[in-house]
């Protein structure tokens, strides 16, 4: 799908939601699909969009551009599983020559790193994110649903050695599930000087390999666990997202919290997400969506009209999202879905 130029980019046009909050981070989710079925974030037997509804290379990019050129200086890539996509290095290195962004980053399972971590550096990639919630590979095996704990450790090695600016784990820390390797995971980002995050399970999609209101554990929970074995400074590091940031004394390590249910950080929201089916969505916590595919595949390569159908959708922009983990789940689509 071609571009059509405009007469002016208006360089000074802004992304604003009725709060007054500045749209700058867009997460891009480039496929549904994924090799591993971790148990929050997909069902075992996950049923995948067929390839014609997934938007092609060209429409990500249209869909990238359009929010570049309203103010949009970061994109994080995801998925599924975003290094399953065929033909994805010729995407990121069109993105990653963009003067506009500050950031380029993706957020992956690791499994494909082996192979690709010099590739998608070579590309522009400058931060990854790497899901990582065990390293027992008996549980690691049963929380993925897949037998890949070596092959993904040995993904964290090979981008350790490709250069990124930042690497940073991804953790969901589940009470009776994998809570006792906290302490574990931490010393394992230490070792290798990378960050880590632990994250809050989010209510999203059913599940039936655990009870969420049972298996809740808080960030105030997963904090006292580190500070079993390390202190921890309160850090002014920020990469714009949801994290709070505390720094391990001693190290180069940023320990993160992401917290939607103990503390709620929709107030400064700067994001908004794309599916891989091309739909926006305004709000991790909400089911409405714009479908944008429909749009562009209507209108190809106009791209005046997909950047006024952004600005519009802004103005749907809810205040926050309603997470809750004892009772019936709000949204039915599963993280896999929308998007990491």
């Amino acid at each position: 799908m071609r571009i059509k130029p405009l007469e002016s980019d208006m360089p000074d046009s802004k992304l604003v939601d009725p709060f007054g909050r500045r749209i700058t981070y867009l997460r891009l989710s480039v496929t549904d699909r994924c090799d591993f079925r971790c148990t929050y974030c997909m069902s075992e037997d996950m049923v995948f969009a067929p390839r014609a509804q997934i938007l092609t290379l060209e429409e990500l990019y249209a869909v990238a551009d359009a929010f570049i050129s309203l103010g949009v200086k970061r994109i994080r890539v995801t998925g599924g599983e975003p290094l399953v996509r065929k033909g994805l290095p010729s995407l990121l290195s069109r993105l990653g020559a963009r003067e506009e962004l500050d950031d380029l980053a993706i957020t992956t399972n690791g499994s494909q790193l082996p192979t690709l971590a010099p590739v998608l550096r070579e590309a522009g990639v400058k931060r990854l994110n790497i899901s990582l919630d065990s390293l027992k590979r008996e549980r690691f095996a049963e929380l993925t649903r897949r037998d890949m704990l070596d092959q993904v450790v040995a993904g964290i090695d090979a981008a350790r050695s490709a250069g990124f600016d930042r690497i940073k784990l991804n953790s969901v820390i589940q009470k009776g599930r994998n809570d006792d390797e906290v302490l574990d995971l931490v010393n394992f980002a230490v070792e290798r000087g990378l960050d880590i995050s632990f994250i809050e399970e989010m209510p999203l999609g059913n599940v039936s390999s655990h009870e969420r209101e049972i298996t809740f554990c808080s960030s105030d929970e997963v904090r006292e666990r580190i500070e079993v074995g390390h202190q921890l400074i309160r850090s002014s590091h920020t990469t714009g997202g949801p994290s709070r940031y505390w720094q391990v004394a001693g190290s180069d390590t940023q320990v993160g919290f992401i917290s939607p249910h103990s503390n709620n950080f929709c107030g400064s929201c700067n994001r908004v997400r794309v599916t891989a089916e091309g739909k926006l969505v305004l709000c991790l916590g909400h089911e409405g969506a714009l479908d944008l595919k429909t749009l562009m595949r209507r209108y190809p390569g106009d791209r005046e009209r997909l950047r006024q159908a952004l600005v519009d959708a802004l103005q749907l922009k809810p205040e926050k999202h309603e997470f809750r983990t004892d009772e019936q789940v709000q949204v039915v689509r599963f993280m896999s879905m929308t998007g990491g």
